[in-house]
């Protein structure tokens, strides 16, 4: 078997297959990485398309949709290699991306996740929104990025590169993770179904004791938002039940409830921003939101007394409105 799995999930995506698997054909099959195409059961001609013209690919068919996280879970307990990329259908890879990241896992079996560094396929100069130069957690757990502080997003000059540098979530886009850990901690949690589950997985990883890094020696492109758009109620309604989820699980019982209740009258404000934009679906969405939440918690049980903690002890909105620290570089 191979070192490294590079699978990208795909659910009637024949249009960004077509735009996007030439790129990662070229750079992801070598003679230590395969290439998998993982389809969550597509009603289009996705799967006809690779079959035909990308033969050197390999095809893992489900019969229905599982979401994305669930869709990866099942690729990764099929296909087992040591180590295995999850590649986003709307990424353009760039040659050997991988190379760094597999070198410093197997050098250092601490590191449970990686990424590269993530760049707007739009804007090929800029950092690209969801993942940037690695992430971090607020002390409310909003995300944050090296690179995107809300959305203010950078230009990359290199101001981030050097040494690998711990951070808090790797982006979904381009993840690496050691597969063992990965399935041993369950993987994607499938109830988020999509959005800020990487995060979650990463905070386990981190209270598990191993590492997560962003390596900036390599990047690739992203379109991001190719699957919905950013302003989309049904994105909106995943994000905001989510990020309550991933703080009731991932924080001790105490901490967890403090959390949320601020982060719950915080919500309560953007409610009333997008009644008074007139964005009626993203208001309706967070109240959907907070109800499920309530609803789900049950299925989880906050993290034990003396966890690590993956918030950071600043408030990326006080610093963002308030002192206009528009840069990571700024904080």
């Amino acid at each position: 078997m191979k070192k490294l799995a590079i699978i990208i999930l795909n659910w009637n995506g024949s249009k960004l297959l077509r735009e996007f698997l030439p790129s990662a054909s070229r750079d992801c099959i070598t003679e230590e990485s395969d290439l998998i195409v993982a389809d969550n059961g597509s009603t289009d001609d996705s799967v006809q398309f690779v079959r035909d013209n990308y033969p050197q690919v390999k095809l893992l068919e489900f019969d229905s949709n599982l979401g994305f996280a669930e869709g990866y879970n099942r690729a990764l307990r099929e296909t087992r290699y040591p180590y295995t990329i999850l590649l986003n259908s709307d990424v353009e890879t760039t040659p050997g991306f991988w190379r760094p990241m597999l070198d410093y896992m197997e050098a250092h079996p601490e590191v449970g996740a990686a990424q590269p560094k993530i760049r707007s396929w739009r804007e090929k100069d800029k950092f690209e929104y969801a993942g940037a130069a690695g992430g971090y957690l607020d002390n409310l757990g909003y995300p944050y990025c090296r690179g995107r502080i809300m959305d203010s997003v950078e230009v990359d000059t290199g101001q981030y590169d050097g040494s690998p540098v711990d951070i808090t979530w790797a982006t979904g886009a381009a993840l690496m993770v050691n597969t063992d850990l990965y399935l041993r901690l369950g993987g994607l949690d499938k109830d988020f179904f999509a959005h800020m589950e990487e995060i979650d997985l990463c905070c386990r990883m981190i209270a598990a004791g191993y590492r997560v890094v962003a390596i900036t020696d390599t990047y690739v492109y992203h379109v991001g938002g190719a699957s919905l758009p950013k302003h989309n109620p049904q994105k909106t309604y995943l994000n905001f039940r989510n990020n309550l989820l991933l703080l009731y699980k991932n924080l001790p019982a105490a901490e967890g409830r403090k959390k949320i209740f601020i982060r719950r009258l915080a919500d309560t404000l953007a409610f009333g921003m997008f009644i008074l934009k007139g964005e009626w679906g993203d208001a309706k969405a967070i109240l959907k939101a907070h109800g499920d939440y309530r609803k789900m918690k049950h299925l989880y049980h906050p993290a034990e007394e003396g966890s690590k903690n993956p918030l950071s002890s600043r408030s990326i909105i006080a610093d963002y409105y308030l002192r206009g620290k528009k840069k990571y570089s700024e904080l």
